[in-house]
């Protein structure tokens, strides 16, 4: 891929689809740009050999597609920030949305205060990118054409489950997607505190019960059953997983 590739905010969040990108080799580093207001936040990105700078205008001229990665609240002031800089232009720049509860009309009316042509795709990402099993969900508006939708997916290949879904959507699955590794982290630690408690090393209570989670979405994802199917074939009749289920649903679990 020869155009250059941007993130206005190199946060968590762009970080995770930064590092996903380079780790499955879907871009070139040296023709990745970040930027932010402050270069020390920005050293992993410089050690790995992306561009870095503090003007977000810089950024826009020299890149094709952007991503911007930093909070809704401060969107108007980031591309404020860039007005000084960007001239007018024919350029055509695809801004790839990331702001979480901003739906794709929004963000086009704060862009359109840049003298160049920009196009929106809207995306939720989530942290599991980073290692390859993330789930990424998009959506477009008219504008966007279907060469623009594979860019994005084969950008963000090798990343986890990319799919473009119905904008009115995002946000109820944006919530499971981008909030549910943090509960499940919480899932996980209660399941190693059990372990631990009857004696198994930290280390390895905590290694199992990780595996175990991301074992058990590999079966719902692969074998097509519903989840409550599975947990039936596991439970037998008065067995210690029933009785841990039971004391699940006391709990009221769900």
């Amino acid at each position: 891929m020869s155009f250059n590739l941007g993130f206005i905010g190199g946060g968590n969040m762009s970080t995770a689809i930064a590092r996903g990108i380079i780790k499955n080799d879907n871009h070139p580093v040296s023709k990745i740009w970040v930027s932010g207001p402050r270069l020390h936040n920005l050293q992993h990105w410089k050690d790995w050999g992306a561009n870095v700078t503090t003007n977000s205008g810089e950024l826009v001229i020299q890149c094709d597609v952007v991503f911007i990665g930093v909070k809704p609240g401060v969107l108007s002031e980031a591309i404020n920030d860039c007005l000084p800089t960007v001239t007018p232009s024919s350029k055509n720049v695809l801004f790839i949305s990331m702001l979480a509860g901003t739906p794709i009309e929004q963000v086009h009316k704060v862009l359109k205060q840049l003298p160049i042509i920009s196009n929106v795709i809207r995306i939720l990402p989530n942290i599991p990118m980073t290692v390859g099993a993330g789930s990424c969900i998009y959506a477009i508006d008219n504008s966007i054409t279907q060469e623009q939708c594979r860019l994005l997916e084969n950008l963000l290949q090798g990343c986890g489950v990319v799919e473009k879904i119905p904008e009115k959507l995002m946000d109820s699955l944006g919530v499971l997607t981008g909030c549910g590794p943090a509960f499940i982290y919480i899932v996980i630690e209660a399941l190693a505190d059990g372990a631990v408690k009857e004696g198994v090393p930290r280390a390895m209570a905590l290694r199992h019960a990780a595996q175990m989670v991301a074992g058990s979405g590999q079966m719902v994802l692969q074998s097509g059953k519903h989840p409550g199917l599975l947990k039936d074939e596991v439970c037998s009749p008065g067995g210690c997983t029933i009785c841990g289920v039971t004391a699940l649903e006391n709990g009221k679990l769900r």
